[in-house]
C-alpha cells in the first residue's frame, strides 16, 4: 500500500469520524443515500460527461432517493488506489480502466492482449455475450462487482522523436504503459522499452524526454493535450481495453433489491449514452488532430500482428488462453 493511498484512506476514515456515517462510501439520511464515485479523467471527457447523465438517470428513476457525487480528475488517487478504497468499502463506485485490475482479476489480461478482436462490432458482440457478462462479475471473487463496460476505443501509439510505421520503428524506444504486466509484455514483445506511468505524470514524462511516447485512444491523446509535444499519432490500433464501472460488493450488499435495481436500470441506459457520447467524440479528436497538423500514420497492420503470434501463443493451455478460444468463436 502505498504512502499517498495510506494518508488518503486516513483522511477519508478522519471525515467518517467527523461527519459520524458509517463509511465514507455511502451516507443514508431519512430521504436518500449518497454514493460516492471516483474516476481519473477530466471534466471534458466523454467518460466524465457519461457518469454526470448516469447520475441524472439514477436520480430520476429512484425519485430522488439516490444521489450520485463524482470525484474526477483522480481527486481520490490514481485507478488503483480507487480499486483498493473499492475492496474495503471507503468508495461505494469507481470507473478504472480494465487494465490496473488484471493484478486483482487476472481473467481481465485477456483484454490486453493484442489484436483479440476483429473489430468493433467483434469487441460489442464478446461484451454481450454470456462470456462478456462472466468477465464482468469476475471481480466479485476480490469484493468488487462489476456493473458495465465502458466504450474506451482501441489505443494505438503516440510518439515524439519519430514516427511508427511498423514494429521495428519501436525497437528501443520508451514507452509508457499502464501499470499493467500484459501492458509491458506486449511492448516488450514489439521491441519496445516499456515505462510505466501513471496518467497524471505522463504530460511532464513526455516534456521532460522520461518516455519516448504511449499508446492511447484519440480521444484521450487528443483531450490530454499530448499532441502539443507528441506530434505523430499511429493508428494501430493494437488492443481494445475498456473501461468499466466497478461498485463495492460490501457497499452494495447495504443497498435494497430495488435500489440495486435502479442502480442496473439508469447504467443501462447510460452504456448506450456512452457508447454514441465515445464514437461522437472519436471522429472529433481525429478531426482536432489533423487541424492541429499532427503526422496520422495508417500503418500495415499485418507486421504488428504477426510480431506478437508468439506473445499471443504462449496463452495456450492456460485460463486466459481458453477465453480467447471462447472470443475466437464468437466471430
Amino acid at each position: 500500500m502505498s504512502l499517498k493511498y495510506r494518508i488518503l484512506l486516513l483522511l477519508l476514515l478522519l471525515g467518517t469520524l467527523i461527519s459520524g456515517v458509517t463509511v465514507f462510501s455511502k451516507v443514508q439520511t431519512q430521504d436518500r443515500v449518497v454514493l460516492r464515485l471516483g474516476h481519473v479523467v477530466d471534466l471534458e471527457h466523454a467518460v466524465h460527461k457519461s457518469l454526470v447523465y448516469f447520475k441524472e438517470q439514477l436520480a430520476e428513476i429512484s425519485a430522488g432517493q439516490l444521489h450520485l457525487e463524482i470525484y474526477a480528475s483522480g481527486q481520490l488517487g490514481a485507478e488503483r488506489d480507487l480499486i483498493e478504497l473499492l475492496q474495503v468499502g471507503s468508495l461505494a463506485m469507481a470507473k478504472v480502466s480494465v487494465g490496473p485490475l488484471e493484478s486483482f482479476v487476472p481473467e481481465m489480461q485477456v483484454f490486453s492482449l493484442p489484436y483479440v478482436f476483429d473489430d468493433e462490432a467483434h469487441f460489442w458482440k464478446v461484451v454481450n455475450s454470456p462470456l462478456g457478462e462472466e468477465l464482468l462479475l469476475s471481480p466479485l471473487k476480490v469484493d468488487l462487482r462489476g456493473v458495465a463496460f465502458f466504450d474506451a476505443g482501441s489505443r494505438s501509439f503516440y510518439t515524439c522523436p519519430k514516427a511508427i510505421s511498423s514494429p521495428s520503428d519501436l525497437k528501443g524506444m520508451k514507452i509508457r504503459t499502464m501499470k499493467s504486466q500484459s501492458a509491458v509484455a506486449l511492448m516488450r514483445a514489439l521491441g519496445a522499452s516499456a515505462t510505466p506511468i501513471s496518467f497524471g505524470e505522463l504530460y511532464t514524462a513526455l516534456q521532460q524526454g522520461v518516455v519516448d511516447g504511449a499508446e492511447n485512444s484519440p480521444i484521450t491523446y487528443y483531450k490530454a493535450r499530448h499532441y502539443e509535444i507528441c506530434k505523430n499519432f499511429t493508428l494501430d490500433e493494437h488492443n481494445t481495453i475498456p473501461g468499466i464501472v466497478m461498485f463495492s460488493e460490501k457497499v452494495w450488499q447495504t443497498l435494497t433489491p430495488e435500489q440495486q435495481n435502479w442502480i442496473n436500470v439508469a447504467m443501462e441506459r447510460t452504456v448506450t449514452f456512452q457508447r454514441a457520447l465515445w464514437k461522437s467524440d472519436t471522429q472529433v479528436a481525429l478531426d482536432a488532430l489533423k487541424a492541429a497538423g499532427i503526422n496520422i500514420i495508417y500503418p500495415d497492420k499485418a507486421p504488428f500482428q504477426k510480431s506478437v503470434e508468439n506473445f499471443k501463443a504462449s496463452f495456450e493451455g492456460s485460463e486466459v488462453g481458453e477465453i480467447l478460444d471462447r472470443i475466437e468463436a464468437l466471430k
